[in-house]
């Protein structure tokens, strides 16, 4: 069996970036838009280096952002030096639904009652919301552990068979408390499996459609003229 299927977002999520200089940024990236060489600053949030190790042992990780390639692709470089990620996702593979850009999952090549995505953002994931491990957003406090405070409830997900049997009850707007408290509180682990993980296979089927691969191409060099919608820094 094929592990899950963890999508990730990249801003406010793992990192924070700026266009504004940072004393205590962890990396510096170069950015041209419009001709000109723009400075990014990015900080990583707490524990995320530990974080990405441990997602890609249980999952099957692929980093999906509404951001542009040419600033999150660099940022992806310095920040997974494990090759956590099989796939990296941008702007372009998104949906633009009602101003906002969605993470349209059913494109990926995965039975979706296998794919998982972790966002700060709801409206990234609109189309399949039970699917979704939300998380708050970051910006720059040092003392935040909500990463590594996610990690047991994410080790246990990782090996059920179906991640809507509890994902359904963690985001159901009755429930009002997080996938965390609910994992510390014992609510989900008396409800998953606490069977093997699953282990990849050899050759896994491709991460995204064909179809959708010829779409990303002919829509690559149109997007890369459209700064004036891009957000005033990357977000």
């Amino acid at each position: 069996m094929h592990k899950i299927c963890m999508v990730i977002d990249l801003d406010e999520t793992l990192v924070h970036s700026s266009f504004k200089p940072i004393s205590n940024a962890d990396f510096i990236v170069p950015v041209e838009i419009d001709g000109t060489i723009h400075q990014v600053y990015v900080l990583k949030r707490p524990f995320v280096d530990d974080f990405l190790q441990k997602m890609g042992e249980l999952y099957e990780c692929v980093l999906f952002t509404a951001s542009l390639a040419k600033y999150a692709d660099p940022v992806a470089n310095l920040l997974d030096k494990w090759g956590v990620f099989r796939a990296r996702l941008f702007r372009e593979s998104c949906v633009f639904h009602r101003g906002n850009y969605v993470k349209d999952l059913s494109r990926l090549g995965r039975d979706l009652h296998k794919v998982v995505i972790m966002d700060n953002s709801p409206a990234s994931y609109i189309f399949h919301p039970d699917n979704a491990v939300p998380v708050s957003s970051w910006f720059d406090d040092m003392s935040d552990s909500e990463l590594m405070d996610l990690v047991p409830f994410l080790e246990t997900l990782s090996k059920v068979d179906n991640v809507y049997s509890v994902l359904r009850n963690c985001n159901n707007p009755l429930n009002s408390q997080t996938p965390t408290q609910q994992q510390q509180g014992g609510q989900v682990l008396t409800q998953i499996s606490q069977g093997p993980m699953t282990q990849v296979q050899p050759s896994p089927p491709p991460l995204i459609s064909q179809q959708h691969q010829q779409d990303q191409q002919q829509q690559q060099q149109q997007y890369q003229k459209d700064y004036e919608e891009s957000k005033d820094g990357p977000s």
